[in-house]
């Protein structure tokens, strides 16, 4: 395959950042109640169709268009001048949203089950002592935190220094992660536990980064592909 062409590729690869931005901003916007003060309005919030719509093709989609996007991001970056530091971002960034994916299952699919027996009067479930899979989840959940806000954070300044992408649509991409991930680790410690209004603000910031950045990509294929042609000597 021609080089320009494999640009071009990359470039549509890179349409998934700002799906994913998007996706995660729908799936955001209505934050839910904090359940360890509001339970059983958490619980009725989370028995709706709508959470769960909302988590399959928001969150869980949203991050399977992340991993493509990131995926395409590390290989458009190889060649420039910030090439293995964007490849470490990629690397740890999709190792991190891989892990998050099974985190994110059992938000929407368990969760509906907890709140369902909750308004069922079966009001000891939330009560259960935690075990071991409570701190698995805990730890596979740190560890998420910390590949993929690192890998985000490395995947933003690897765009700044890259010389072939906006600089500022680097900056972008690495204040919208600062703002997600610092919100989430607020809402699970010392804040409520439910979704900060900054959580959607970081995703709309994703949405103008990662499209910035595919577009970017696919003027620059565009512009290859002209050039290729206007090189070519014409047959008469």
């Amino acid at each position: 395959m021609a080089a320009a062409n494999t640009t071009r590729w990359i470039g549509i690869g890179l349409l998934g950042l700002p799906l994913y931005g998007a996706l995660t901003c729908y799936s955001s916007i209505e934050g839910q109640p904090d359940p360890s003060t509001h339970y059983e309005a958490w619980s009725r919030f989370v028995t709706t169709n709508g959470y769960v719509v909302g988590h399959v093709f928001g969150s869980i989609l949203g991050l399977i268009f992340a991993i493509f996007g990131v995926f395409a991001l590390g290989v458009y970056l190889a060649t420039s001048r910030a090439g293995r530091l964007g490849l470490v971002g990629m690397v740890m960034t999709v190792f991190g949203n891989a892990l998050f994916l099974p985190l994110q299952g059992i938000s929407t699919f368990a969760a509906p089950k907890e709140g369902q027996a909750y308004l069922a009067g079966i009001e000891q479930y939330a009560k259960l002592p935690s075990i071991f899979a409570d701190t698995m989840f805990g730890l596979t959940g740190l560890l998420f935190f910390l590949l993929a806000f690192g890998g985000s954070i490395l995947l933003g300044v690897a765009v700044w220094r890259s010389g072939t992408l906006p600089r500022w649509a680097g900056a972008l991409w690495a204040a919208a992660n600062v703002l997600m991930y610092l919100s989430l680790v607020y809402g699970s410690t010392i804040g409520p536990a439910s979704t900060p209004v900054t959580v959607p603000a970081g995703a709309l910031l994703l949405v103008i980064s990662g499209a910035w950045i595919a577009w970017s990509a696919l003027s620059r294929a565009s512009a290859e592909v002209v050039g290729a042609a206007a090189a070519q000597p014409r047959v008469r």
